[in-house]
């Protein structure tokens, strides 16, 4: 049953990973690294792991998509090394993690397993985005999904006046529903790619792609009426919910731009 799928951990560092042979580290940026872990890095065959620090987790999708690396399997799925879905049959640490049959009953009813839903309350996710990163490079998107796929304009200018996403580039779906999305989602990426001056960005706001993947992602959901399933993250790593509703409100009212 496992062969049926794999779910890819996307990592940058040395961590402990699932022991279940469907969960695989691939080490992202390799290119860029001179820390070269003991797996499988993103910067052999065909491979955009020079472009790792703006796009992020990215790099791992295009090589699984170029490289054929899950030519064996039914479903492929991204995991970050600190964040899983949480599941009641795998163990990692003391944290429970789904396990492949999970994966795999949800998967026979759903399109697509994604994340919880984050929810903004007070901000649509145009004026989020706005407000937490540059909003030409949004409106730029707006441009090129004109130019590239005009079809998903009415999809993205419906998601944007929302107050909820799906974030974290993480999922689990069929491979061919994978594939379909990478090639439509790095047509437009390598596309914007050429006309986002990147370089007076700080590390933050340099993994733009990343961020705009995300958006994307919620809009190539909606305009292809993917079903979904959510499943709530699990944080292998203490995360601080106070600080982070302290740097959005600072970011909503206290940026400037």
């Amino acid at each position: 049953m496992a062969r049926d799928l794999k779910i890819i951990v996307v990592t940058h560092k040395e961590y402990d990973f699932p022991n279940a042979k469907y969960y695989i580290p691939i080490q992202v940026g390799k290119a860029l690294s001179s820390h070269k872990l003991n797996i499988q890095g993103d910067d052999v065959g065909d491979n955009i792991s020079i472009k790792n620090s703006s796009f992020c987790e990215l790099t791992a999708f295009y090589w699984v998509w170029k490289n054929n690396f899950v030519s064996d399997s039914d479903y492929v799925g991204f995991v970050h090394y600190r964040r899983y879905f949480s599941g009641e049959r795998e163990q990692l640490g003391s944290k429970r993690i789904s396990s492949a049959e999970e994966y795999l009953a949800l998967l026979k009813k759903y399109d697509c397993i994604v994340p919880k839903k984050r929810k903004y309350y007070i901000e649509t996710i145009y004026n989020h985005y706005k407000n937490a990163h540059f909003s030409k490079d949004l409106d730029l998107t707006r441009q090129v999904l004109c130019e590239r796929a005009p079809d998903y304009i009415e999809a993205f200018d419906n998601f944007m006046s929302h107050t909820s996403l799906y974030l974290f580039n993480m999922f689990v779906m069929r491979k061919e529903l994978f594939y379909n999305y990478c090639d439509w989602l790095f047509d437009i990426l390598f596309t914007l790619d050429k006309r986002i001056d990147i370089s007076s960005y700080d590390k933050y706001q340099t993994r733009v792609f990343g961020f705009l993947a995300e958006r994307l992602f919620n809009v190539w959901l909606m305009k292809n009426n993917i079903s979904l399933f959510e499943i709530k993250i699990v944080n292998i790593e203490k995360e601080n919910i106070l600080m982070k509703a302290v740097r959005l409100l600072k970011r909503k009212f206290f940026r400037r731009r």
